[in-house]
């Protein structure tokens, strides 16, 4: 059954919807808790009670609609009602319940439910806080479709349970980071059990969802990649003779070590699958690193020849000005005798060992900014390999944790007992309760 509500106020304007004659028949089935026996009357008084309260949205509306070939009778809404009352916390509030008898567009006519419920709670003089509705009606939606046998339409199957045969990398790191609590499993099984109409069809819904239905001791159960079991009957919350008529006797199931070992084969297989393609990533990263780094290398050489060059050339002229500073003839005799030709000499040593002391201080800056751009370089390299390697760590792991099943519960015990066996053997220091009795 579709269940459908909303909070709001105009108790006016919807006492006079829902007795609209366009139904075939309109029956007010119940008052509770309201001085007035008529609807107008009734959300008038939660009207006037929410004046007394900051609430402008006094009343909740819900909408029962079942299926074209459900036989629902009136005790099954009012039972609906019930439980969607509990689910919203609106339990002892007043509120009218009011039967429509309406035909469809292929002229059958059939019959839906509304319920109405003043929210101000006299008592503390508050209106009820209603949080997660949507998911609450949807809860109670999905179960009433169970109970009823009735085919769950797609919008309340849970989709975000997934095979985890078909995960991606972050989708499994995900699922292992996720912790499912009981009712989220009980969720995915009566998802399984709504949309299934044979046995074979609930095996296969439960695999797209990474279970395996095998047999048990006492019933039908399903396994997890994990290898762990879950009563079908439990889970479902229906009774085990409902599961032997729809998915037959569990003699022709497989026995529940084999579904493990299945189990287990499919997820390693996946989880290789995943390892292979991390590493063939790495390998990429890898080798286009090593591309980059060799393109790096001959671009460095290359500056360095620039520079050497560029140094050649300007160490040539300024060698030139410094050799046509010493004058030649009548004038460098000159200069000699005036002592001015040693100190253009002297100069241009000078001249020449800064020059040489530049050079050098240019060639380790190029070094330095190299170095620094190939440091980089690696860094980033590193960087973006280590996710990849990271994963096929974890992927090992994970294979190696679900393809060695822990030691049977006989097998530990067998181990405890041999190792308190060693222990007992071990020679122990002697205790004195009042010290060492040191008199014969």
């Amino acid at each position: 059954m579709i269940l459908h509500g909303n909070q709001r106020g105009g108790g006016k304007d919807l006492a006079i919807h829902l007795m609209k004659p366009e139904n075939e028949r309109v029956q007010v089935h119940e008052i509770r808790g309201f001085v007035s026996n008529n609807l107008i009357g009734a959300f008038k008084e939660s009207y006037a009670i929410s004046k007394a309260t900051r609430c402008k949205q006094h009343l909740y509306s819900l909408s029962i609609n079942p299926p074209k070939s459900a036989d629902i009778n009136d005790a099954d809404f009012i039972a609906a009602i019930d439980r969607t009352e509990a689910k919203l916390g609106l339990g002892d509030q007043p509120r009218a319940v009011v039967f429509h008898d309406k035909r469809g567009t292929d002229g059958q006519l059939r019959r839906h439910a509304h319920a109405v419920w003043c929210r101000i709670d006299t008592d503390r003089m508050k209106a009820v806080q209603l949080s997660h509705t949507k998911l609450k009606l949807r809860d109670v939606s999905r179960d009433l479709h169970i109970e009823h046998d009735l085919k769950m339409p797609p919008g309340l199957i849970n989709s975000k349970d997934r095979d985890p045969r078909n995960f991606s990398l972050e989708e499994w790191q995900q699922c292992k980071q996720a912790k499912k609590n009981v009712q989220e499993i009980k969720d995915t099984f009566k998802d399984c059990w709504a949309v299934s109409d044979s046995g074979a069809l609930f095996s296969h819904a439960l695999a797209e969802r990474g279970y395996i239905l095998t047999k048990g001791n006492r019933g039908h159960v399903a396994v997890d990649y994990k290898g762990e079991k879950y009563a079908v009957s439990r889970y479902v919350g229906i009774r085990a003779k409902q599961v032997r008529e729809k998915l037959g006797e569990v003699h022709g199931f497989p026995d529940v070590e084999q579904v493990k070992q299945v189990a287990a084969k499919q997820i390693t297989d996946r989880l290789k699958i995943l390892r292979a393609e991390q590493e063939k990533q790495a390998q990429g990263k890898a080798m286009y690193a090593q591309k980059q780094q060799q393109s790096l290398i001959e671009s460095y050489a290359e500056a360095a020849r620039q520079l050497k060059n560029m140094q050649e050339s300007r160490r040539v002229s300024e060698e030139m000005t410094r050799a046509n500073r010493i004058k030649k003839g009548l004038m460098g005799l000159f200069d000699h005798l005036t002592g001015k030709r040693k100190q253009v000499l002297a100069q241009n040593a000078t001249d020449t060992k800064n020059a040489l002391y530049r050079d050098v201080q240019e060639a380790e800056k190029l070094e330095k900014r190299q170095q620094k751009v190939r440091d980089s370089h690696q860094n980033h390299a590193h960087s973006a390999r280590v996710p990849h390697v990271n994963a096929v760590r974890e992927l090992n792991a994970d294979i190696k944790q679900i393809s060695e099943p822990p030691a049977p519960s006989k097998q530990k015990k067998a181990e405890y007992i041999a190792r308190e066996k060693q222990r007992a053997k071990r020679p122990r220091r002697p205790r004195y309760r009042n010290g060492p009795n040191l008199h014969p």
